[in-house]
């Protein structure tokens, strides 16, 4: 069973965000983008030439004064923005989540199942696979890769000197 979701228009979101504890400070030297903020998480949001609304920064607790994006790099999560790179506890991921369903349902956006179980990463940086998406041509050679060739080249070395 769908349930439909009507999208809110622009002047309709801030409203409802403004009711359920969002700060919304609108962005300087801009005409309909907004800074939103609650949990000490902040995103972006911008008017669209339909009178609807996007995300313009995705939502990132704050780091300092800066919006930090989530990394996830497989054993741990991380909250980086420009200057410095620090773990994400329990509360950070929290109030991420939070932050992020509140906004859905504010804006009319679909909350999505795999979402709603947990903070979803901007980024996935898992040592094993990182430049996977790169010609291998271009990749960088991986430890076990270099350290391959050089047992190899050893074993056919000592091979031809028993010859």
């Amino acid at each position: 069973m769908s349930k439909e979701i009507e999208a809110r228009g622009y002047d309709e979101a801030l409203n409802w965000l403004r009711e359920h504890g969002f700060d919304v400070t609108e962005a300087p030297g801009t005409n309909g983008r907004v800074f939103l903020r609650k949990y000490n998480v902040s995103a972006a949001i911008q008017k669209t030439p339909e009178d609807g609304v996007k995300i313009f920064a995705y939502p990132g607790y704050l780091v300092g004064s800066e919006i930090s994006k989530l990394v996830n790099r497989g054993y741990q999560q991380f909250l980086k923005n420009s200057k410095t790179e620090i773990p994400a506890t329990a509360d950070h991921l929290k109030a991420l989540q939070s932050f992020a369903e509140e906004l859905k349902v504010g804006l009319g956006l679909p909350s999505l199942y795999n979402e709603s179980l947990g903070t979803v990463s901007e980024s996935y940086q898992y040592d094993r696979i990182e430049d996977r998406d790169k010609a291998p041509v271009d990749r960088p050679k991986r430890p076990w890769e270099v350290a391959g060739k050089a047992v190899a080249n050893k074993a056919v070395a000592a091979k031809k000197g028993r010859a």
